[in-house]
């Protein structure tokens, strides 16, 4: 699993005929140093999430699971969830955007 930042939309008219119909968005992975990962990855999105939403997103079977075509599909992640909140040992919360995100309380 891997919890990430939607930062865009992927567009394909040509693809895999087990893809059509699904949406999928460019994903970047969320990291706790505060500094902005430099990779992406592309996922189907069954729930719909939006630009800067965190979001949680699985791998493998799991996404074929949460993608809903069985094993005969040709993409292996999507979105499970869109996060509410998360807590840190840190002290600090991360909120469902970048700009809800709360600083540890000193």
């Amino acid at each position: 699993m891997l919890i990430g930042t939607v930062i865009g939309n992927v567009w394909a008219t040509k693809k895999d005929p087990t893809l059509t119909g699904l949406r999928f968005l460019v994903i970047r992975p969320f990291t706790t140093d505060g500094k902005i990962s430099a990779e992406s990855i592309v996922a189907v999105d069954p729930l719909g999430a939006g630009i800067g939403e965190r979001v949680l997103v699985v791998f493998g079977r799991a996404a074929r699971h949460c993608i809903g075509r069985s094993h005969d599909i040709g993409f292996q992640a999507a979105v499970s969830a869109i996060i509410d909140k998360m807590e840190l040992e840190d002290g600090s919360t991360i909120g469902p955007t970048a700009r809800e995100d709360q600083p540890a309380k000193r």
